[in-house]
């Protein structure tokens, strides 16, 4: 702490203070980095092996940017995220880190650069602390592999966190972090964060960089994670706009603000987008939400959505539109490593190998035919936006395996990939926001959560809404729900 802030009456709790809170804080002097930093390594030394959310700690180097932070705010010279601690998942690369992206096959590869999104925090006054956890080359809705074991959910460590960014939602749920940013493929950000109680976005395609080939096909965008909306919509800002090598990138950069005052909007809710069976608890969770975006003075009027799929051919075409592109190549190539990789990996691996142009055409002309049942029964009936629930069920164990689990919801088995979550529809449509907003527990004590889609590039609706779903909705009890010891 400097010599001018202000002790802190509960070190402990300050490492769950908000990103928005820490900011000010740092700049009356009342609470420096270095604190938050030391709470939350506190709390990762104290908790951290049984969450299993990190892949690797920087300690040493973080302990020094949070002085050098410390510094700034002493001078006047703070940056716009400067001080504030953000997970990074184990795909940004950093000079000089390894990034395994959860498996053996690169468990030593060491980076050479910056991914654009890191150098944007680090230009932002970030301080990058860990690496978090995620499932082998970000293939699966849970976050375990055989690198790294079984990452858990700090509100019942026997479920996951979801996936592929579960390592970094753990983490900011459990306060071990205050941000973190994840990706977002099938679900990658949202299904994380309504399992473990957060704000996720998944921003419009183009919004945020990345110098992936994959990138130049729509289908993947990292995104930000947070406990409150305003810390989502800060860290969003930062990892927005142009970057160079990342030509898809849109120009020029949104700048998200919610202004105070703000329509009032009609919003379609669909419980089953016509095809998934749901868990009553999160059916009565998301209605609970629901009365909350009525409360912020927006209409909910429930609508049957028939999207004409089922789980089974939901999966496939996601697979076949993901698979039969570069991302399907990179997984070819893996095929002379087979054995080093999870059940999991091996199946996609032998999965890519029979996708091809016919395939990417039919999971092509299948995302049409969805968007246009959305936009004929949200959009063209003067709908704002479509909310439905994230996941079907809350009740998905840790070290959960589609290649032998299986999942039941009510007297229904249901696709083990993708058939508990709700989210492939979007990423499929990925060039329309999505934002999980988190709704409340469920019987399993494990929270849900809600998405609010817009229209194609309508992010700053999102975000108005989830600002008025965030000023009604209960607060979930993080700080007094530690369960990990």
């Amino acid at each position: 702490m400097s010599a001018n802030a202000a002790p802190v009456a509960d070190h402990e709790n300050c490492a769950w203070l908000s990103a928005t809170e820490q900011i000010e804080a740092f700049r009356r002097g009342t609470l420096s980095p270095v604190d938050v930093l030391t709470a939350q390594i506190g709390r990762i030394k104290a908790h951290g092996d049984r969450l299993n959310a990190i892949t690797y700690t920087h300690f040493g180097s973080a302990l020094a940017a949070a002085r050098e932070s410390e510094r700034r705010y002493r001078e006047g010279n703070a940056h716009r995220l400067e001080g504030v601690t953000v997970a990074v998942k184990d795909e940004f690369a950093r000079d000089g880190w390894i990034v395994t992206q959860g498996s053996r096959v690169f468990k030593n590869d060491r980076q050479k650069e910056d991914h654009p999104i890191v150098a944007k925090l680090l230009q932002a006054g970030a301080i990058l602390h860990v690496q978090s956890t995620a499932p082998e080359l970000y293939l699966l809705g849970v976050t375990w592999s055989d690198l790294w074991g079984v990452t858990r959910n700090p509100w019942n460590s026997d479920i996951t966190p979801g996936g592929s960014s579960g390592g970094s939602a753990a983490l900011v749920a459990a306060g071990m972090a205050t941000l973190a940013i994840g990706s977002d493929m099938g679900g990658s950000i949202r299904i994380p964060c309504t399992l473990t109680g957060l704000y996720g976005s998944k921003p419009a395609y183009g919004r945020i960089p990345s110098p992936d080939p994959s990138a130049l096909v729509p289908h993947a965008s990292p995104g930000p994670l947070a406990r409150s909306l305003p810390d989502l919509m800060l860290l969003q800002n930062v990892m927005m706009g142009p970057a160079p090598g990342c030509p898809s990138t849109l120009r020029p950069k949104l700048d998200l603000e919610v202004p105070p005052e703000r329509p009032k909007r009609r919003l379609a809710l669909s419980l089953n987008q016509g095809w998934a069976a749901l868990d009553a608890d999160v059916i009565a969770a998301v209605r609970q939400a629901a009365g909350a975006l009525e409360r912020a003075g927006h209409t909910v009027e429930e609508i049957a959505l028939d999207l004409g799929t089922d789980d089974h051919s939901l999966r496939a075409t996601i697979e076949k539109a993901l698979f039969s592109t570069a991302l399907g190549a990179e997984l070819i190539e893996l095929g002379s490593k087979r054995h080093e990789l999870t059940s999991y990996a091996r199946r996609f691996v032998d999965l890519v190998g029979s996708l091809g142009p016919l395939d990417a055409n039919e999971a092509a002309e299948k995302t049409l035919q969805f968007y246009k049942a959305i936009e004929e029964a949200v959009f063209a009936k003067g709908f704002d936006a479509l909310i439905s629930p994230t996941v079907a069920t809350t009740r998905i164990p840790a070290a959960f395996d589609p290649t032998k689990d299986t999942v039941r919801i009510g007297d229904r088995l249901v696709d083990p990939y993708s058939g508990w979550f709700l989210t492939s529809v979007f990423s499929l449509l990925n060039w329309m926001p999505v934002i999980n907003v988190p709704a409340t527990l469920t019987a399993n004590g494990v929270p849900c959560g809600l998405q609010i889609a817009t229209r194609p590039y309508e992010d700053a609706i999102a975000y108005e809404i989830a600002a008025g779903y965030a000023e009604q909705a209960e607060p979930l009890p993080f700080a007094d729900n530690d369960r990990m010891s």
